[in-house]
């Protein structure tokens, strides 16, 4: 996978790719603000001007916004698209926003940003239907049924391998859907070709952990293999009172998760390919982490 355009923040290429060759995988807990400072990123220069010059304009729906506008997922005026890093990603991302998410508050616009090809949001209710593809994809959300990322090929290949029974079974399904699935069962549980190739997309819930609920118990998303990212912890500036650090928010989760799929999955080394997914987020990380210290209310609020 690639980045572009190759510019980094601080150190040069090769300097970087030593830096996040170093990072740990999940079997160890990392400072996230140590992880932000050492990321491999496009130049950020374009968004040092917009945060000097101010709100600008969405040139589709003219709202006064900074950065990006969190309703038609574009840059505003004065942060030219071109000078947006574009990202890569090795899989689909669905991610489904509950209605009552404030839409200036959230991360996930940064993937659309970002990866615009990649990712696609639905509004609660609207979702996607997985239950012909779920062999093939991944809910990211903790709970007590789910697994590491390391596993989710076994547990997809469960499921392929029950729906080939199930189809078997079945007299009506016609001998050459039967023949396919048989093919896709001969890929064993331990064969490295499948392993890289067998999850194709992942589903993310944006919202509040409060509000979760009403999203996850959705039929539509029951049965979905569930994928949690137990060692990662946030750094996010809005961060929920009572909830554990390893509670991530979205553009978080997706970065940690591609991460950890690159090198517990693909079985590659990680040097920055999806640093980028983090250009906006560590950017207002920063800044608002410079106003607090400062006493700056105005900053803080225009990234609201």
């Amino acid at each position: 996978m690639s980045i572009s355009p190759p510019v980094f923040l601080k150190e040069s290429e090769e300097n970087n790719s030593k830096l996040v060759e170093t990072k740990p995988s999940q079997t160890t807990f990392v400072s996230s603000e140590d992880l932000l400072q050492n990321l491999c990123l496009a130049s950020q220069e374009v968004l040092r001007k917009a945060q000097q010059s101010g709100r600008s304009k969405c040139l589709k729906c003219g709202g006064s916004r900074m950065f990006y506008c969190y309703t038609c997922y574009v840059p505003v005026e004065n942060v030219p698209i071109e000078q947006i890093p574009h990202v890569k990603l090795p899989l689909k991302i669905d991610i489904i926003k509950h209605p009552n998410e404030t839409d200036g508050k959230s991360t996930a616009v940064h993937a659309k940003l970002l990866a615009p090809e990649f990712v696609n949001i639905y509004t609660y209710p609207c979702i996607p239907e997985y239950e012909e593809k779920d062999h093939e994809v991944a809910l990211v959300f903790p709970g007590p049924q789910s697994v590491s990322i390391k596993d989710i090929s076994f547990h997809l290949q469960k499921r392929i391998q029950n729906n080939v029974r199930d189809k078997s079974d079945d007299p009506d399904k016609p001998s050459f859907k039967r023949k396919k699935t048989e093919e896709q069962q001969s890929c064993d549980l331990s064969d490295n070709k499948c392993k890289d190739t067998i999850l194709k997309k992942i589903i993310l819930i944006d919202s509040t952990w409060n509000q979760t609920n009403k999203i996850l118990t959705d039929e539509r998303l029951q049965g979905l293999l569930q994928v949690e990212l137990k060692t990662r912890k946030t750094c996010f500036w809005r961060h929920q009172k009572g909830k554990p650090d390893t509670f991530l928010s979205t553009i978080e989760a997706i970065y940690y998760f591609l991460v950890d799929y690159h090198t517990d999955m693909l079985k590659e080394k990680y040097r920055g390919q999806y640093d980028n997914l983090l250009f906006f987020y560590s950017f207002m990380y920063q800044l608002i982490k410079n106003a607090k210290c400062s006493g700056d209310k105005e900053t803080r609020k225009l990234i609201r």
